[in-house]
């Protein structure tokens, strides 16, 4: 134990102090670039750490870390000052991944949000009147035209749609759900929770796999302030299941004189190949919904809001809300959708205009020609042993849009005998920019459904 303190102490002594190394050609380069108060902050963790192991009698990691002092203090500098936010390569297999930030906006939508971003805008001004204006002017009318909807309300996620309108139409009161659609939404968002957060109180109807219109008959009284229908999101029942009809759902709702709301989530405005069994916003409406939330950024193709559409009095009750104004988006929000939904009034091809649609519609012909293209490339780039094959596999739509559907894909195996493949996954990671895959079955895998030219995996791998 003596000894070992010894040795510690003599290791630490071996450290140059912070005076020594700011005294240095290379430190004096890094000051001028990153500037002395980030320089010491950093040089000083980072001979902490070194004590650290120094007291630990580690002689080696000692001498390595005086050896590269230099370089290790300004990758660490490097890394503080690159934003944190940085574009991705999704080679995933999903497609609407919410941890990478679900849809991509179209180019339009993109390159009106930086001109709106960089000047003033009329967000909330009246041109015409000279006077202060609303907001919700720059989607509404497009989205009541395309949905067949009285009125519309944008806010700043779907989770959020439901908790203005869930507060506004029943708070103090109950909302009937059915028990098989009690689902939690992504980042452990509950519908439970947020029916309770709504200050409404949550009644379950019939049973998880079973709920028919009697069920839903049964429990409206005088407390019921709604009935809610929910998307299933991210799983799917299978077997002796039962569900009641929105169209009847409707009517039960109206009879009763009980606002009907349903959370649609995906967003679907116009029928897609693959996807028919998801519902679009205007066949809800059709089937007598009366008011329809769902998600700007999943298969509409937008960015992150929450839209409400529907019947006109409730929807000014929406917009009269207090709680709305916590939940509105900000004008980048409202520039980015109103582009998505020009696209989807003008464009004369919106598959190849919205980036979601031209993945989710992808050819796998085109996959596999990409596929055979860069398959030696990369095994070139990434060196001797590697093997990349081009491979049969499956994507998913993601985000809880459409749970039950998977797509028909190609991916890229990556293999190396003699390297894990975990290791593989973590050097792609770090490449730039970094290219997310997945680990399928003891296998590296680059799906090529969102790959539509080889130089997008022709990356610095390091």
């Amino acid at each position: 134990m003596t000894d070992t303190r010894a040795d510690g102490s003599d290791l630490r002594r071996r450290l140059p102090s912070v005076d020594e190394v700011l005294r240095q050609d290379w430190a004096r380069a890094l000051e001028d670039r990153y500037g002395r108060a980030s320089l010491l902050r950093h040089l000083r963790a980072l001979l902490d750490e070194v004590r650290e192991s120094a007291s630990r009698g580690d002689s080696a990691e000692l001498a390595e870390v005086v050896a590269s002092l230099s370089g290790r203090l300004a990758r660490r500098l490097e890394r503080a000052a690159s934003p944190s936010l940085v574009p991705v390569i999704n080679a995933t297999g999903v497609i609407i991944h919410t941890n990478l930030g679900r849809a991509p906006l179209s180019p339009e939508a993109a390159a009106r949000v930086a001109r709106v971003a960089s000047s003033y805008s009329n967000l909330e001004y009246d041109l015409e009147a000279g006077d202060r204006g609303n907001r919700e002017v720059h989607a509404e009318g497009r989205l009541r035209e395309m949905v067949g909807a009285e009125g519309t309300v944008v806010v700043n996620n779907n989770a959020a749609a439901v908790l203005l309108a869930v507060n506004t139409l029943a708070e103090g009161r109950e909302v009937l759900v059915s028990r098989g659609e009690l689902v939690e939404i992504g980042g452990s968002f509950r519908i439970p929770d947020v029916v309770g957060k709504s200050g409404a109180t949550l009644r379950e109807v019939g049973t998880t796999n079973r709920t028919r219109l009697s069920d839903y008959r049964a429990a409206i009284g005088p407390d019921t302030g709604l009935i809610l229908k929910v998307h299933p999101s991210n799983f799917v029942i299978v077997g002796f299941t039962e569900s009641t009809p929105t169209a009847d759902l409707a009517a039960l709702a109206h009879s009763a004189g009980v606002a009907f709301v349903e959370d649609l989530g995906s967003g679907l405005l116009s029928p897609l190949p693959g996807l028919e069994g998801e519902r679009t916003v205007a066949e809800s409406l059709a089937a007598g919904v009366d008011l329809v939330t769902f998600s700007g950024d999943k298969l509409l193709g937008g960015p992150q809001a929450g839209i409400v559409v529907g019947r006109r009095d409730l929807v000014d009750r929406l917009a009269e809300n207090p709680l709305r104004r916590a939940l509105r988006p900000g004008k980048l929000t409202l520039a980015a959708l109103g582009a998505t939904l020009r696209l989807y009034r003008e464009s004369p091809d919106l598959v190849a205009a919205l980036p979601v649609l031209r993945w989710l519609t992808r050819p796998l012909a085109s996959m596999e020609q990409i596929g055979r293209e860069v398959a030696p490339l990369l095994a070139a780039r990434l060196g001797d042993g590697y093997r990349v094959s081009l491979v049969a596999a499956e994507c998913e739509v993601g985000s809880g849009a459409v749970p039950a559907v998977s797509l028909p894909s190609r991916a890229l195996a990556v293999e190396h005998a003699a390297v894990d493949v975990e290791e593989i996954a973590a050097r792609f990671r770090a490449a730039r920019p970094p290219v997310l895959g997945r680990i399928h079955e003891g296998r590296f895998l680059l799906d090529l459904r969102g790959i539509f030219e080889p130089a997008e995996l022709a990356v610095d791998l390091g």
